[in-house]
């Protein structure tokens, strides 16, 4: 059972901090093309308070069952290093440079290893 619950305490990290940063990427992209209409960014901010609900209930599973905020923290910035960078080549078409890419090799290791090690 707690294995189950810390999958997911980590699930809950990733699809939290995915959501939100869905909602900063559509709430940015909208934003520039609507020329500053700020109706417009009413549902992002209930789309990134959704986000910010799942990252507090992962960080606290995550806490109570890892007993060390320090993984709970690498996991959330590998989450960030990770997500991001493929949900702006979707959501804008915008081709990665090689920092980038190294980056998001680098943020999927260093979330295996909080994990595993």
């Amino acid at each position: 059972m707690s294995l189950i619950l810390k999958i997911v305490a980590v699930a809950a990290i990733f699809l939290g901090e995915a959501i939100s940063i869905i909602a900063e990427l559509i709430a940015s992209r909208r934003f520039g093309k609507a020329g500053g209409d700020v109706t417009m960014l009413l549902p992002m901010f209930l789309l990134i308070s959704f986000g910010g609900i799942l990252l507090v209930f992962g960080y606290v599973l995550g806490y109570m069952h890892l007993k060390n905020i320090w993984i709970i923290v690498a996991i959330s910035v590998g989450a960030i290093l990770v997500v991001e960078p493929i949900l702006t080549l979707l959501l804008f078409r915008d081709v990665s440079t090689t920092g980038s890419l190294i980056r998001l090799m680098l943020g999927a290791l260093g979330t295996l290893a909080a994990v595993c090690l």
